[in-house]
């Protein structure tokens, strides 16, 4: 069983950054891939960046050039840098971990993200 606590979301305007964090519990963080998915209101959700077990990363094309998924083994933390944050990144930001071994899936709670002036 892992527990995922996402934060650092926040207020921001228009143009500006934010970094949030997923902390993992347990062990094994390494055979998990991580992803942020986000959801805006009346929306579905939507991944937004992976990165695997090898450190590969993808994105979003809406968010391409402007985010970046890094993950630390040694903490059990994912993060997530988003610059240039644009009105419609507002969502709720949720981290997501796939234990590549037992095909197990968890979410985190999710922390929400407003990008307005």
């Amino acid at each position: 069983q892992v527990q995922l606590v996402e934060s650092g979301g926040g207020l921001v305007q228009p143009g500006g950054s934010l970094r949030l964090s997923c902390a993992a519990s347990g062990s094994n963080f390494h055979i998990y891939n991580m992803d942020w998915y986000r959801q805006a209101p009346g929306k579905q959700r939507e991944l937004v960046a992976r990165i695997t077990i090898t450190a590969r990363t993808d994105y979003a094309d809406s968010v391409k050039g402007r985010f970046t998924i890094s993950r630390d083994n040694t903490k059990n933390t994912v993060y997530l840098q988003m610059n240039s944050l644009k009105p419609e990144d507002t969502a709720v930001y949720y981290c997501h971990a796939f234990n590549v071994v037992t095909i197990q899936n968890y979410w985190g709670q999710g922390t929400l993200v407003t990008v307005s002036s």
